[in-house]
Parts: C-alpha cells; structure tokens; sequence
C-alpha cells in the first residue's frame, strides 16, 4: 500500500485502533521504546492489544540508573520482552575513553544507538516509534506514516502531544519515570541529559536536537 494510501486510512484512527490495524497490513513489525517520560502509555497501548510483542531498547550503556530501573518496572508490569540493542563493545568502550558526547555528539549517537538499530531494521518491514509531532520543530510535519532512508516508520501518536500522554499515564495509574519529578521531561543519556520543560534539556548548548535515529 503507498504511504499517501495509509496515511489517509491511518489518520482518523485513535492510537489503539491505528496499532490494532497495523498488524492487519503488517507481519514484521519493529518496535523500539527509550523507556523515556511518555514511553509507558504506547507500552500500555501495545500490551492491551499486541502483549507478544518483542520491544527493542538501545542500551548505550549511559542511560539513567532510573531510567533502567524503569525500563525493568515496565517489563515486570506489563510482562514485556525486552531485546536489548548495544554497540560493538571496542567501539562503545572507544566513546567511554574519549567521551565523544562532547566533542562529536553526533558520532557517539551513530556508533550507541543508529549502528546497533540499523543491523536488525532490514528484518521488519514497518518500524514503531512513540514520536509526537509537537515535540520539535523537526518532528511537526510528521505523519502517521513516515519513510527514512527505506524504511517505513508509524507514529501513532504523532498527533498527540505529550500532556495527553502523562494525562493517559495517570487516568490509568501507571507507573511514571522517576526522573519527571526532578524535572526532567525528556530523558536519555547522563551525559547529554538536564531537567529541562519539553525536549529542551537534550544537547543543551549544541545545536543537535535529535539522536540520529529518526533524521
């Protein structure tokens, strides 16, 4: 089916009824989770409709001692399989040694979190993404569905904003990250990482907005 095609079927759905319908068009479905601030209301969405499904995180080995403990009190609630993604560890270990995040964040992106993605992204034909198109001026023309160097991508959340997703996350009295209440909105890695409104606490003093997967 074209993109045009899905995106006029896929658009007037809810977020539960856009995942139930992909897994009538779709087979190999890849799904990644941050197990960031919002990432339990899509975890919540896929458990009630999919719960076999594989959820991939990129462990880059500088996430969040909270972040992690997280990421393990999600697994246990909603009996998550979780598949951890790293880099190489030579090339992980090169980026401890020579702490790229701050002279090449760009570079240390691509060897802990795009490399390790890209080597398993040619298996799925349709890749899941909790992306909203009102976190950053990159992501405000977003779709339901979206294409990045051939791979279909989905964000049924996209037309969501992140208010909606903590409102879903306490009507449903889910567990919410740590780190929200130390004010930090959106979280990734210690090194990249301050409290900060929004995404605003990412890359502070860089112009980099973005990890590199989604770009």
């Amino acid at each position: 089916m074209l993109i045009e095609n899905l995106n006029i079927k896929y658009s007037p759905l809810s977020p539960e009824e856009r995942i139930k319908e992909l897994y009538k068009d779709f087979d190999k479905i890849l799904f990644t989770s941050s197990f960031g601030a919002t990432a339990a209301f899509l975890l919540h969405l896929f458990q009630k409709t999919q719960p076999k499904q594989i959820i991939y995180f990129l462990d880059t080995t500088y996430h969040f001692n909270e972040t992690l403990e997280y990421k393990k009190q999600l697994s246990d609630l909603f009996s998550l399989n979780v598949i951890d993604l790293k880099a190489e560890e030579w090339k992980n270990k090169f980026t401890t040694q020579d702490k790229t995040w701050n002279t090449e964040p760009d570079l240390c992106c691509s060897i802990n979190k795009v490399e390790p993605l890209d080597k398993i992204k040619p298996d799925f034909q349709v890749w899941v993404s909790g992306l909203m198109s009102s976190q950053n001026k990159y992501r405000e023309n977003l779709k339901v569905f979206d294409r990045k160097d051939g791979m279909l991508k989905f964000y049924p959340l996209v037309d969501l904003k992140e208010q909606d997703a903590f409102d879903y996350i306490k009507k449903h009295q889910l567990p919410e990250h740590p780190l929200l209440k130390a004010g930090f909105n959106s979280v990734g890695c210690f090194h990249c990482t301050v409290a900060g409104k929004g995404r605003s606490g990412r890359w502070v003093n860089k112009s980099k907005t973005e990890c590199g997967l989604h770009l």
